[in-house]
This record gives structure tokens, C-alpha cells and sequence, in this order.
């Protein structure tokens, strides 16, 4: 086969992606190693920023997100007990949107199965070759049977452990990296929100959030050592741990039940610098990976991929390579701006044993700080609604 754009990964990254390009009529196919069900069946981020829900509105995907998203206005934070709204609309007069990236996926799916474009699911042995040179290619294996997709760009959509910037050399790429001492234990449950914003806590005994899924639904995570089994975590015991590190009002109108998903999630920072090589381009979490704390993950990927898409129109439409040559430089402005949004919203809420009591004393003046600064709460507000 040919294609002018091969896209490596069918998450929400690489399908909307397609979906852009397809818009604009520039030929792409998707290749993605696991099966649909397993894409979909990935939990995942749930906050939107309005640039994310513009673009989905934008690819004509967005009517379902309208319809069951929940729309917030600001969020809750929380010190030893002490709370402290941000209400993002008084604040800077926007808002956020609470709408799950499985459901996001399966939007964008919906709209590719309909338009009969081509996705490669279950894709074996996927591997990229001569992306530094004039003929691109990515060759896979399904149902025993090896395949060459010909191609002018690749799109590297496919995660942080996939092929794409693992077929990089090393010397041509550069890596930034933290990697946090703790993990989120996440639990899902079919329970109504304890709050109609979501709660980020801090707490001596460890960070907590409360979010949610839909109004029937929530999510809800403790901070635990990133070594931690979700064995150990009987259901009772992560109840008790989360109601110990909630304010009293809050716990008491918990309503827990059953977990129907449990997990952790390890915490890192991440970026790689360059994000093009020849005809190869990383886009997602490829490209750089979030602390979840900010609520970024999602939203990122979806700020590259309509940059992305946009130097690819410009290019195979309009015939200039101007936006491809600006891509990296372009994006990782952006990145670079979330990432320290994401590892400041991380440094102030989770407790670091290494730092002792003066760390926390510091975490609290923090807290206060901007309990009492207008100022600090609309530079936390701008950064959590998105940036440009």
C-alpha cells in the first residue's frame, strides 16, 4: 500500500490525527498494535480544556461531549482540611469540560468507521524504516502475512513504550526526565461525585483526588509508593485511606461501593527533544509525558496533533514546508509550559519524605500564598484551562 501520512498508534492522538487530515483530504492510514476493544477498554484522563473541546468540535465529534460532558467551573484544593476553591469563570471567565478520553476515542473511531477510513487494528511486529531519507516506510505482520505501507510522513501517535521514538538514535535525541518516588492507586466506582468540582488534597499522610467520570460515576486516587501492589488494596482499605486524608465534611458524604477498575498509575515527567527526524515527527505521549496532576496528558496531545495536522495540510494541500520545519520548535514551547504547570500542581500536593518537615512547611506557605493572592489564583486558573 501508500499512503502520504502513516500514523503509528489509534489513541485519541493518532485518530484525531486522521481525522483532521482527512477533513482537508490528505490520505492516511492508522496502524495500531492491539485490538479495539483494548484501546477502548484504557483508563485514561477526563478533563478537557477548551482548546480540546474546540478541536473535537472542529472534527465534527464533539456532539456527544456536549451532550453527556459535564461542564466545570473551577476546582477545589485542599491543605490538611483547609479548602480553597478556584473558580476558573470568576477568575478568567472560562471552564473546563469533564468528559473521559475513552469516550473521546470512541467518538473519533465512530467518525473513521463511518467514513470507511483505514485502520489497521491487531498489527504485529510494527516497525519504521528510512525515515531519515527519501522513501518511508512501515512495515507490520497481520495474520501471518508481512506488510509495507509507503508512505511520505510518519506520525510516531503510538505512547511513550512505543516504536516510533524507539527507532530514533540515540545520539539524535535528547530525553528529560523526573520520575516520582509515588504512584496514584486509582479506583473506579458507579457512585455519584462526593463534590461537583473535583478535590486535589493535600494531606500528611499523602496526596488524594476526587474526580469523576459522569454524574453516576467517579474516579477517586490516594498517593502510594510507586512499588505498591494493587493486591494490598482491598476495597475497605482504600475507602478508610481516602476518607483519612479528606476534610471531615467531605468524608462524611462519601458514597463508596464496589470498585469496578483498580490500578496505579506511576508519576513521571517527561520530554524528548527534537520531536522531527527526516520525515518522522512525535506527537502525544511519544513526544512527553504529564503528571496527572495538571490534567495536561489528553489535552497535549491534542494541541500536537492540531499543529501537526495543520504543517501536514500545509505541506501535501498547499505545497510548503514551512509548518513541518516549525513543528518541534513550535510545539515544545507549549509542552515545556505545561510540564512545569503539572510538576508545580505535583510538588505542591503530594508529600516527598525526603523533604521532611521544612518541605511541608514550604508546601503550606505555598497554600496560603495563594489562598491570599488574587493574583496567584488567575495564574493557577489560565494554566489549568489551558494556554495558548
Amino acid at each position: 500500500m501508500r499512503t502520504q501520512v502513516a500514523i503509528i498508534g489509534a489513541g485519541p492522538s493518532g485518530l484525531m490525527l486522521g481525522r483532521l487530515l482527512e477533513q482537508a483530504g490528505v490520505d492516511a492510514v492508522i496502524i495500531e498494535r492491539k485490538s479495539p476493544d483494548y484501546v477502548l477498554g484504557r483508563i485514561r484522563a477526563g478533563v478537557l480544556e477548551q482548546g480540546a473541546m474546540d478541536l473535537l468540535d472542529a472534527a465534527g465529534v464533539g456532539e456527544r461531549m456536549h451532550a453527556e460532558g459535564l461542564i466545570h467551573r473551577g476546582v477545589d484544593l485542599a491543605f490538611d482540611g483547609d479548602m480553597l476553591n478556584i473558580n476558573f469563570e470568576k477568575l478568567i471567565g472560562k471552564h473546563v469540560m469533564v468528559y473521559g478520553q475513552t469516550e473521546v476515542t470512541r467518538d473519533l473511531m465512530d467518525a473513521r468507521r463511518q467514513t470507511g477510513a483505514l485502520t489497521i487494528y491487531d498489527a504485529d511486529d510494527v516497525a519504521i524504516h528510512d525515515f531519515d531519507g527519501t522513501a518511508p516506510r512501515v512495515t507490520y505482520r497481520k495474520d501471518g502475512v508481512t506488510h509495507t505501507l509507503d508512505c511520505d510522513v510518519i506520525a510516531g501517535c503510538d505512547g511513550f513504550h512505543g516504536v516510533c521514538r524507539a527507532s530514533v538514535p540515540e545520539n539524535s535525541v535528547t530525553s528529560f526526565e523526573r520520575v516520582y518516588p509515588f504512584g496514584w492507586l486509582g479506583v473506579l466506582v458507579d457512585q455519584p461525585p462526593v463534590a461537583e468540582e473535583l478535590i486535589y488534597a493535600h494531606h500528611e499522610r499523602g496526596f488524594a483526588l476526587c474526580s469523576m467520570r459522569s454524574n453516576t460515576r467517579s474516579r477517586y486516587y490516594v498517593q502510594v509508593p510507586s512499588d505498591e501492589k494493587v493486591e494490598n488494596w482491598s476495597d475497605d482499605r482504600f475507602w478508610d485511606e481516602l476518607r483519612a486524608r479528606l476534610n471531615p465534611a467531605t468524608a462524611a458524604v462519601l458514597k463508596t461501593g464496589a470498585s469496578i477498575e483498580k490500578s496505579v498509575a506511576p508519576l513521571r515527567s517527561f520530554v524528548a527533544e527534537p520531536l522531527r527526524f527526516g520525515s518522522l515527527f512525535l506527537a502525544g505521549d511519544a513526544a512527553h509525558i504529564v503528571p496527572p496532576t495538571g490534567a495536561k496528558g489528553l489535552n497535549l496531545a491534542m494541541s500536537d496533533v492540531k499543529v501537526l495536522a495543520e504543517a501536514f495540510i500545509e505541506r501535501f494541500v498547499e505545497g510548503s514546508m514551512a509548518g513541518t520545519d516549525g513543528y518541534s520548535a513550535k510545539v515544545l514551547q507549549r509542552i515545556w509550559k505545561a510540564e512545569r504547570f503539572s510538576w508545580w500542581m505535583t510538588s505542591l500536593l503530594h508529600t516527598f519524605p525526603e523533604t521532611g518537615n521544612f518541605g511541608r512547611r514550604i508546601q503550606r506557605a505555598e497554600f496560603d500564598y495563594l489562598a491570599g493572592s488574587l493574583a496567584a489564583q488567575q495564574s493557577l486558573a489560565e494554566n489549568y484551562v489551558g494556554l495558548p
